[in-house]
């Protein structure tokens, strides 16, 4: 091996620390100085191929976000030595922080150098008998988090609509999924005008709505409805966003790719569930076609809608995705956006936020993100904020005139297009993307949410707690 990665308890002894490979240098490493929870320590041994030992201490209370979070920092310290080869050992409760941090570091991301880095990374992984984990779990769970943070880190004109479609309908069939293209003739006659506004400044008449099913044998009907936004530049439209607000808007797509990963690692595990996803498609674009602000628009649910801010085409998008989604009569619906700078400024980049029209689901919920490590915080549902999208010439207004709560204001908005009777959950991915990386994840582009979505889907047996509104 190259490496050899192992978690120990912060309370490990030096007996625990000798059941090591060439104990005796691991002991050493143990031995400078009283072990604390999250830090990692380094040596190489002593064999013909000087293996890099890296040592990570974990508190016996860690959750999985810190279990994530040490295996993390313990791939970038190994990472200097471009290992090939890499052993993990751990325990149990570490042991699946460890491979997913591994196979994490493993992924390479979009590169358009002239002169490509030919380097070999991490090809192998070798695990100790000990460690005990649902290896097509770990992989399907992880694949899915590297096609989000493939999809989403591409650049704008090497991912467009026509692209983003070519690549959906390729994955549906390589996976036997049914897939369905709304295309905008196809929506002008479904009367989307919410998503036919934002699309009206494109260049090219190739936006749309993607439908994939995934229907397990005996299921007909679909039980749960993956939405995600997919809008592959923002510009802001006529309300133009400025320099640095717009500079890494190729990534306002990330929650149709988290919609599309999570539908295609449930298909991988063979999961149980008859699942839809629908992910909104287009860009954002400024011209003499846009949108504009004080429009009035009918969505296709029939609901109307004045325009404030161009910039707020996300939930325009959703609203008619959402709408169309809901006609089909899903048990539950979830959808995936990067929609609100204000769930930024509420969480940072560390959780996102989710809003639920089904209070009881928030314990799910915040369970399901702390023990996936991808964190979520509940924000309030209340109808009386509906008071600051009341307006005097529409149903709704799209947005607030100003900026406060607006990840709030926006879901209010959304629960327009969502019926009553159908338990829904939309997240807002706050945690997209982070400077530095995020938990096990060393790249900005974090593809957070699969983790939490196949968590909630597949072991909190969400659609029994979901039920049915009255």
């Amino acid at each position: 091996m190259d490496a050899l990665l192992a978690i120990v308890p912060v309370s490990a002894t030096a007996a625990d620390v000798g059941k090591l490979p060439e104990s005796e240098r691991w002991q050493e490493l143990n031995a400078r100085a009283k072990p604390v929870a999250g830090t990692v320590r380094t040596t190489v041994l002593t064999n013909r191929r000087q293996t890099l030992a890296v040592l990570g201490y974990i508190g016996a209370d860690a959750s999985t976000f810190e279990r994530l979070s040490l295996a993390g920092r313990m791939f970038k310290e190994a990472s200097g030595r471009n290992p090939r080869t890499v052993g993990l050992m751990s325990d149990a409760s570490s042991a699946e922080a460890l491979l997913a941090a591994g196979l994490a570091s493993a992924f390479q991301m979009p590169a358009y150098r002239s002169k490509p880095d030919n380097e070999p990374g991490i090809e192998r992984f070798i695990l100790s008998d000990e460690t005990k984990i649902d290896i097509p779990a770990a992989i399907a769970t992880t694949r899915g988090t590297n096609l989000v943070r493939w999809l989403t880190a591409l650049p704008p004109n090497k991912l467009n609509s026509g692209s983003y479609h070519d690549t959906i309908a390729k994955l549906a069939r390589s996976h036997g999924l049914g897939f369905n293209w709304l295309d905008e003739k196809a929506l002008q006659k479904l009367g989307a005008n919410a998503f036919l506004a934002v699309s009206a400044a494109n260049a090219t008449r190739d936006a749309g709505i993607a439908h994939l099913t995934y229907r397990p044998k005996g299921k007909k009907t679909p039980e749960v409805a993956l939405v995600g936004k997919g809008i592959l530049f923002d510009t802001g439209g006529v309300n133009l966003k400025p320099h640095r607000s717009m500079l890494d808007m190729h990534t306002d797509m990330s929650g149709s790719a988290v919609a599309l990963a999570t539908l295609l690692a449930l298909v991988e595990l063979e999961a149980p569930v008859a699942v839809d996803a629908w992910l909104a498609i287009t860009e954002n674009q400024i011209g003499p076609t846009a949108y504009r602000p004080q429009e009035v628009i009918t969505a296709c649910n029939g609901v109307t809608i004045q325009i404030i801010h161009t910039d707020a085409e996300g939930r325009m998008v959703l609203a008619d995705t959402l709408a169309l989604a809901a006609r089909t009569k899903p048990r539950f619906m979830i959808d995936f956006a990067t929609l609100t700078g204000a769930a930024v400024y509420s969480l940072t980049e560390r959780m996102s936020a989710v809003l639920t029209n089904q209070q009881s689901l928030v314990p799910k919920l915040v369970e399901a993100g702390r023990t996936s490590g991808e964190r979520v915080w509940n924000f309030p549902f209340d109808a009386d904020f509906d008071s600051d999208l009341e307006s005097k010439v529409a149903d709704i207004m799209q947005c607030g005139v100003e900026s406060r709560g607006d990840h709030i204001l926006a879901t209010r908005f959304l629960n327009r297009f969502v019926p009553e009777d159908i338990p829904w959950v939309h997240v807002d991915l706050a945690a997209s993307t982070r400077t530095g990386g995020l938990a096990h994840i060393n790249t900005e582009v974090t593809g957070f949410g699969v983790r939490f979505a196949l968590e909630l889907l597949l072991k909190h047996d969400i659609l029994a707690a979901a039920g049915h509104r009255k």
